[in-house]
């Protein structure tokens, strides 16, 4: 990985370097003696110069806004510094592409906004004020030129709708395959160890139950076999949660029409003696109308394990909020705790085998609940911020009645 990105490094300076030697040579261009809007646009060359250059270590939002900045004070300079050269009017257009590069909403809409008003200003002066005879053009065909920007900036927004979009999918599509191979690595893993240590677990507890239910074993010993037994019983469930995730999906399922609100009703109902343990309370909002079809048992699991991590994650007398709603023949259940929270290394880590917050956690748990829910085509998203909480909706396709 680090391969990778000491390769994309040296291609982002390779590039930056063109850019900055185009913008040079553009200055020496048109040199002739030293003036105000010469001097102008050299120091904001050498200001977009030194925050390309620094950008891969500062990689923030103020940056990137720092360089749309100056991009903008550059290309709106050489529009009003060289009239007659008719490209840099383009240029001035194509301004909020620049934001694209950084596939940030927020910059594009900031960039898009800001280009808006310095054009309608600067076209307002050029209309109003400006004597110059290179700026005719402008003049001489008023909504002709307002069209355009207005078209451009049009062309310009769905590309970057179509680009955020497609981003946005690759970015999902990567998050899958990432769980796909946590899954793959986790059934490879209980299928190889499960097997091979039931077995022996087994004899060792059919013994100690022999042991412990002689008449002739002292009250002591007794006592000593079932502290033994109970730990293999532990044993036991977590090779259970093995093969529970190992086991391939063969295509019988026992499904049944879920009503969605009640079945979470019951088990919040079930949850309530839990929550009391650590003062928490739930607060529902919850739909009648939501059907999905599914085993009843693993949605119980499903959620009884995600409602019991909101509880362990929050402080004492906080709430944990559950709501249902349908919404394009698709059910969405969000489960939302303000408690500790987790951070993006965290998050992405969730789910992984042997990974878990919890001190005596195996992080079977959210395994099986990733394997559940793509089991029934749906999704699971967890959104979580250190110290404010995390919101998880998972998502199932509606059961058309």
């Amino acid at each position: 990985m680090e391969k990778y990105k000491n390769i994309n490094i040296k291609h982002y300076y390779n590039f930056i370097l063109a850019i900055i030697v185009l913008l040079i040579l553009g200055i020496i261009s048109s040199y002739e003696h030293f003036t105000v809007e010469y001097m102008l646009l050299l120091a904001i060359v050498m200001v977009i110069s030194i925050l390309l250059l620094i950008y891969p270590k500062y990689e923030t939002f103020l940056m990137r806004v720092g360089i749309i900045l100056s991009g903008t004070i550059y290309f709106y300079s050489l529009f009003y510094i060289y009239p007659e050269t008719w490209s840099t009017f383009i240029f001035i257009c194509f301004i909020p592409a620049l934001s694209i590069l950084f596939f940030d909403v927020k910059l594009f809409y900031f960039s898009s906004v800001l280009n808006s008003l310095l054009y309608a200003l600067i076209y307002s002066y050029i209309i109003l004020f400006e004597g110059n005879p290179a700026f005719n053009y402008m003049r001489i065909d008023i909504i002709g030129n307002i069209t355009n920007f207005l078209g451009s900036q049009t062309i310009i927004f769905f590309i970057f709708q179509l680009t955020h979009n497609r981003i946005k999918q690759q970015q999902l599509y990567y998050e899958h395959l990432q769980q796909s191979e946590k899954l793959k690595t986790t059934w490879q893993l209980a299928a190889a160890v499960a097997h091979e240590i039931r077995n022996p677990l087994t004899v060792v507890k059919g013994f100690l139950q022999l042991y412990e239910s002689d008449a002739s074993t002292p009250s002591d010993r007794k006592s000593t076999y079932r502290l033994m037994m109970d730990e293999l019983n532990m044993a036991e469930k977590v090779i259970s949660q093995f093969l529970m995730v190992a086991k391939p999906d063969t295509g019988e399922k026992n499904t049944e029409i879920i009503d969605v609100g009640q079945e979470l009703q019951n088990i919040v109902d079930l949850m309530k003696s839990y929550s009391f343990l650590n003062d928490s309370e739930f607060f529902l909002e919850l739909e009648s109308d939501c059907q999905i079809n599914m085993d009843a048992m693993e949605f119980k699991q499903l959620f009884i394990n995600i409602i019991k991590n909101a509880i362990e994650a929050s402080s004492h007398g906080q709430t944990i909020k559950i709501v249902n709603e349908k919404e394009n023949n698709y059910i969405y259940i969000n489960v939302i705790d303000s408690g500790h929270g987790m951070t993006k290394e965290e998050l992405q880590s969730l789910g992984t085998p042997f990974y878990s917050l919890k001190s005596k956690g195996t992080g079977l748990g959210m395994m099986i609940c990733y394997n559940i829910v793509l089991k029934y085509q749906g999704t699971m998203d967890i959104k979580s911020e250190k110290e404010k909480g995390t919101a998880v909706t998972v998502k199932f396709p509606a059961c058309s009645i």
